[in-house]
């Protein structure tokens, strides 16, 4: 039996020495590789910070002591060390272990969103509420990095966790150099000159040797030497980051080293305020594929070769490469088309245009709200941006699209990736409320593609748009056959109509679905079973989601009942954005709206997150047949 199966909880921990603790490192790691490649995750993460993990669970009491992992991906070996490890077989799957923090799983999960860049703010709250109540015996700690440390609400935090000397708030930098892609920003740049003064590492490395053989005695008087206000570092290091915010320094410190790393968090814990422990680490280590593979470390993968690394699933074109295709394409006939990326350029499709156009595209780190207020710079400048991003990370940056874009009446284009139901990724990842929040604001041009070929389409009209900001959203997986038109009108495409002779009896009741994006296979199987009951029915497919234009309403004024199908939240959603439409139009058809329950969606996979939501084309066909049952 390994080490590894002996560990149910973090107490187990405490009793291992050096040796032991070496070698479950080692076997976590095999059983990263193991689990995560059967099922698919963020594999290089976790790779990064093995040691990191267990010598957090060593040094404090959680759940007592809370630990709190920023970008939430990061927390598999916590889970697999919190009494979770049999449980990864599940990983992401409906029912099974969410690939992030949840604090349904256990009570060692504080929070659950995996959304960058939060964790000092959760830090810092929790630190002051304990003081508040009296148990300054409880330290909170949050593991920061993996590029988490580029968004502006980290350092907002920072700034206050600094405002108290007396709070014990740790703060562990996982500096990998990285987020998806290389780190970048002068921030990153600290932290690389931090990690390369060859004059500190000398000494430091001297002195770790020389005091390793001292026992205990030398332990302490290393951890005084990393914590010393006046000692070595600041000797050999002529510029702190962290200096004017007042919080301590303790660092840099090899994040695999795991003695070191138990060192700097005693002395931290024991410091009694707020601290700053600079680990260094290298995401992906121990799996020769993950350290070998320079885009991403391997961030996150599908299924793959346990021992290659290669991909064992092979997956038709996507949405994304569509996209990634044509921007090129239009970039290469148009000079004022600019990129911008918020750390995730291959995800969203733009590492292609980088490679392309390195000049004209612009990693902003995990910062949408400034890549978006950026943009609309770029704009003033004379150029068209496009701006890349998730769905879900849209969310904070809608202040900076609603008064820096469009107030200003700027050609900014937002792709939205990964729009409507995600999948696997969870209640934090699904993109369910793109069109609710983005629909609300004057003057804008959101477009939601069927299929490749509109995608292309409604790239080529938001890019000729220059004075109103332009979205198009898209889901996440592979592109759909295209859907043709039966008739194309300037607004809008008729994707079907019922045979001419039922649309002849007069008697008949008229159905017209109006599919927004990616469920017009939902539509169009719904429309069949309605035309096989006897009623005349359409489905058409707008061009825009809003505006909502004058001929699509003219082509809905003679229907008996309109019903919307949407990948979005019903609340605010396409749907009733065409119902006010109709409203203000003195249209009195009713409608009914299909779409996504207002409710956090539990990690699955698409299709069954789909299913549950009522989404999955044999629901859909039911829903629009019980309510054309009415008519009759």
């Amino acid at each position: 039996m390994g080490i590894l199966e002996k560990i149910s909880s973090p107490a187990d921990l405490k009793a291992l020495d050096e040796k032991q603790l070496t070698d479950l490192a080692g076997e976590i790691r095999q059983f990263l590789v193991e689990k995560v490649s059967a099922v698919g995750g963020h594999l290089g993460p976790n790779l990064g910070v093995v040691e990191l993990t267990i010598a957090m669970h060593r040094v404090f009491d959680s759940p007592t002591d809370p630990l709190i992992f920023d970008t939430g991906h990061q927390a598999y070996v916590h889970k697999i060390l919190t009494g979770r490890r049999e449980l990864f077989d599940t990983l992401r799957q409906q029912d099974g272990l969410s690939g992030y923090p949840d604090r349904a799983e256990s009570p060692h999960d504080w929070t659950e969103s995996s959304h960058a860049s939060a964790s000092l703010s959760y830090a810092d709250g929790l630190a002051k509420a304990f003081e508040l109540g009296g148990q300054v015996h409880r330290h909170v700690v949050a593991l920061v990095g993996d590029g988490a440390l580029t968004g502006g609400m980290c350092w907002e935090a920072l700034n206050n966790i600094a405002t108290s000397k007396k709070r014990s708030v740790i703060v562990v930098v996982n500096d990998n150099g990285r987020s998806y892609s290389p780190t970048i920003g002068g921030f990153a740049e600290n932290l690389a000159a931090l990690r390369l003064q060859p004059a500190y590492d000398k000494v430091m490395d001297s002195g770790k040797n020389a005091l390793g053989h001292m026992g205990w005695v030398g332990d302490r008087m290393f951890q005084v030497m990393h914590g010393l206000k006046e000692g070595v570092k600041h000797t050999v290091i002529p510029h702190e980051m962290f200096s004017e915010l007042g919080i301590k320094y303790i660092g840099p410190v090899d994040g695999h080293d795991l003695q070191q790393v138990e060192n700097a968090l005693r002395y931290a814990k024991d410091y009694g305020g707020p601290v700053i422990v600079h680990t260094m680490t290298q995401k992906g280590k121990g799996f020769t594929p993950a350290e070998n593979n320079i885009a991403d470390q391997m961030h996150a993968t599908g299924v793959i070769d346990p021992i290659t690394g290669e991909p064992l699933k092979t997956s038709k074109p996507g949405w994304t490469k569509v996209f990634s295709q044509h921007l090129i394409e239009s970039a290469e006939q148009r000079e004022d088309i600019v990129a911008i990326t918020a750390a995730m350029a291959g995800p969203t499709g733009l590492a292609e245009f980088a490679e392309k156009f390195p000049d004209r595209t612009f990693d902003v780190g995990i910062a949408e709200q400034h890549a978006m207020t950026s943009a609309a710079g770029l704009a003033l400048g004379g150029l068209h941006p496009v701006v890349a991003i998730y769905s879900t990370f849209l969310n904070r940056a809608f202040d900076q699209l609603l008064m820096d874009v469009a107030l200003l009446k700027l050609g900014v284009t937002v792709v939205l990736d990964r729009a409507g139901v995600t999948g696997p990724d969870g209640a934090s990842h699904n993109g369910m409320w793109d069109l609710s929040l983005t629909t609300i604001i004057p003057g804008i041009f959101v477009s939601a593609p069927r299929d490749g070929a509109r995608l292309t389409e409604a790239l080529d009209r938001c890019l000729a748009i220059s004075d109103a900001p332009s979205v198009i959203r898209f889901p996440k997986g592979s592109v759909p056959a295209n859907v043709d038109a039966v008739r194309s009108e300037a607004d809008f495409d008729v994707l079907f109509e019922s045979d001419a002779a039922l649309q002849s009896s007069a008697s008949a009741p008229k159905v017209t679905l109006v599919t927004f994006g990616s469920l017009s296979a939902q539509a169009l199987a719904a429309a069949r079973a309605l035309e096989a009951d006897g009623l005349r029915v359409s489905v058409i497919d707008p061009h825009w989601v809003v505006p909502v234009r004058e001929s699509v309403l003219d082509e809905l004024r003679d229907a008996d009942l309109i019903i919307t199908v949407e990948d979005n939240g019903v609340h605010g959603g396409a749907g009733a954005v065409l119902q006010t439409s109709l409203n203000a139009a003195d249209i009195s058809v009713p409608v009914r709206n299909i779409g996504i329950r207002q409710e956090f969606l539990a990690h699955a996979e698409r299709p069954q997150v789909l299913e549950l939501m009522g989404l999955d084309e044999d629901s859909v066909v039911q829903r629009v047949q019980d309510w054309a049952a009415a008519l009759r």
